[in-house]
C-alpha cells in the first residue's frame, strides 16, 4: 500500500485524542480568561498582553531545553506525560484567582506544562510516521487539537449560558464554573498519554560522548536556520489572540457571541487542518504556508477595517483557514529539514522562536492599542495594521530567501 494513503500509526491517534482532551479543558478557560481579567479584575489590555506574552515566552525557553533533553536521553514520551501532568495540576487554582498576579502565576506554570510536552510531543509524531504521510500526521493532530478547542468553547458557552443568561460581560462566579467543570478533560488526557502511547525516541540516543549530544544552531541545516528567523519576523506582529476577543467586544459583541465567534473559527480550523496537512504531503509545504501568511496579512486588516462586531466574527471564520495552513504543515516543514535525531533539538528552537516573541509581541500590542502610563494608544486597530505589515514582510522573505 501507498505510504501515503496507508493508516496512521497508534501513536498518532493516542496523541491527537492526548490533544482533543487537552484544548477542551484549556480553550474553556483561554477564551474567557480576557474578558474575566478586564471584565471582573478591571486588568488593562497592556496587563492581558503583559500576561500572555511572559507565560509564552516562559513556556518557550523550556521547550528549548525540553527538546534538546529529549534528542540526549532517546525519552520522547516521559517528558510529554510530565509536561501535559504539570498544565493540568495548575489549573484547579484559577478557582482562586482574585487578581491578574493570581492569573499570571498560574499561566506561568500552566505554560511551563506546555514548554516541557510540546518538542518531544512533536518529535515523537514525527518520528512514529513516514516522511510521506508527516503532513496528515500533524494535520490530524492539529484537527484534534482544533475539536478540542471547539467542544470546550461549547460547553463554556453552555455554562454561561445556564449561569448568567442574559448578561453582557462573564461574572466571577460563572468563571470559577468553567475553571472546575476544566478539571476532568485535563487530567484523562495525562491517563490516555500515559497508559496508551509507545515511546519512539531517536534511531540513535545521543549520549555524553557522542558528536549529537550537543547540537547546536550552526550544525542545523541553513534551511531550517533561514526559516526560523523568517517565522520571528511574522511573530512579532502575531499578538495573542485575546485581542481578537477583546476587538470583538469592542466591537459589540457580547460573552455569548465571543464564544460563537470563536466556534466558528474552530470548527474551520478542525474541518481543514486533516485535508490541507494531507495536500502538503501532494504539493508541498512552501507554498501552503505562503498562502496561509497571506491569508493571515489580510484577516489582521480586516480585524483593523472591522466597524461592527458582525463583521469581526465573519473574518474570524476566514482566520481559521489560517491556522490550518500554518500551524501543522510548518510543523511537519521542520521534520523535512533536519533529520531525526536532532528533530528534538529543532522542534525546541521552533517552539522557543515563536513564543519568545510573543512577549514582546503581545505586549506591543497592548500598548499600541491603549497606551502606557502617560503615553496614549494609537486605539484599537493599531495592533492589526502592525500584525498584517509584518505578514506581508515575512511572507516575501519566505519565499525568497527560504529555498526548497
Amino acid at each position: 500500500m501507498d505510504q501515503q494513503h496507508s493508516p496512521l500509526p497508534r501513536n498518532v491517534y493516542i496523541l491527537a485524542i492526548t490533544s482533543f482532551l487537552t484544548d477542551v479543558s484549556t480553550e474553556m478557560l483561554q477564551n474567557t480568561l480576557p474578558l474575566f481579567l478586564v471584565n471582573v479584575l478591571g486588568a488593562t489590555t497592556s496587563i492581558v498582553g503583559l500576561i500572555d506574552g511572559i507565560a509564552e515566552t516562559t513556556a518557550s525557553l523550556v521547550k528549548l531545553y525540553s527538546g534538546q533533553l529529549s534528542d540526549r536521553l532517546g525519552k520522547r514520551k516521559a517528558l510529554a506525560v510530565l509536561g501535559y501532568g504539570f498544565s493540568s495540576l495548575s489549573k484547579p487554582f484559577l478557582y482562586f484567582a482574585s487578581s491578574w498576579g493570581w492569573v499570571l502565576g498560574v499561566r506561568f506554570a500552566d505554560r511551563i506544562g506546555k514548554g516541557i510536552r510540546t518538542a518531544p510531543r512533536d518529535a515523537l509524531i514525527a518520528g512514529s510516521v513516514d516522511a510521506r504521510q508527516r503532513g496528515r500526521a500533524f494535520g490530524l493532530h492539529r484537527a484534534g487539537d482544533t475539536a478540542g478547542a471547539f467542544t470546550g468553547i461549547l460547553l463554556a458557552l453552555v455554562i454561561i449560558w445556564l449561569a448568567q443568561s442574559g448578561k453582557a460581560q462573564l461574572t466571577r462566579q460563572t468563571f470559577q464554573w468553567i475553571a472546575l467543570a476544566s478539571i476532568i478533560p485535563a487530567f484523562l488526557a495525562v491517563a490516555i498519554l500515559a497508559l496508551g502511547a509507545q515511546e519512539i525516541g531517536p534511531a540513535k540516543p545521543a549520549s555524553a560522548s557522542q558528536p549529537g549530544a550537543k547540537i547546536s544552531w550552526q550544525n542545523l541545516d541553513q534551511r531550517f536556520r533561514r526559516f526560523l528567523i523568517v517565522m520571528i519576523i511574522f511573530t512579532l506582529g502575531n499578538s495573542s489572540d485575546s485581542f481578537l476577543i477583546l476587538r470583538g467586544q469592542e466591537r459589540g459583541l457580547n460573552v455569548l457571541q465571543i464564544l460563537g465567534m470563536m466556534l466558528t473559527f474552530n470548527a474551520v480550523y478542525s474541518l481543514l487542518s486533516s485535508p490541507l496537512g494531507a495536500l502538503s504531503d501532494r504539493l508541498g509545504r512552501r507554498k501552503l504556508i505562503f498562502i496561509g501568511w497571506s491569508v493571515y496579512g489580510l484577516c489582521y486588516l480586516g480585524f483593523a477595517a472591522a466597524s461592527s462586531g458582525w463583521q469581526i466574527w465573519m473574518i474570524f471564520g476566514v482566520y481559521g483557514i489560517y491556522y490550518a495552513l500554518t500551524e501543522g504543515i510548518a510543523k511537519a516543514y521542520v521534520a523535512d529539514l533536519v533529520p531525526q535525531d536532532q528533530r528534538g533539538t529543532a522542534y525546541g528552537f521552533f517552539n522557543a522562536a515563536i513564543g519568545i516573541m510573543a512577549l514582546p509581541a503581545s505586549l506591543s500590542a497592548g500598548v499600541l492599542w491603549q497606551g502606557i502610563g502617560n503615553w496614549a494608544g494609537f486605539g484599537p486597530a493599531a495592533p492589526f495594521f502592525f500584525g498584517a505589515s509584518l505578514a506581508i514582510v515575512a511572507s516575501l522573505l519566505f519565499w525568497g530567501w527560504v529555498k526548497k
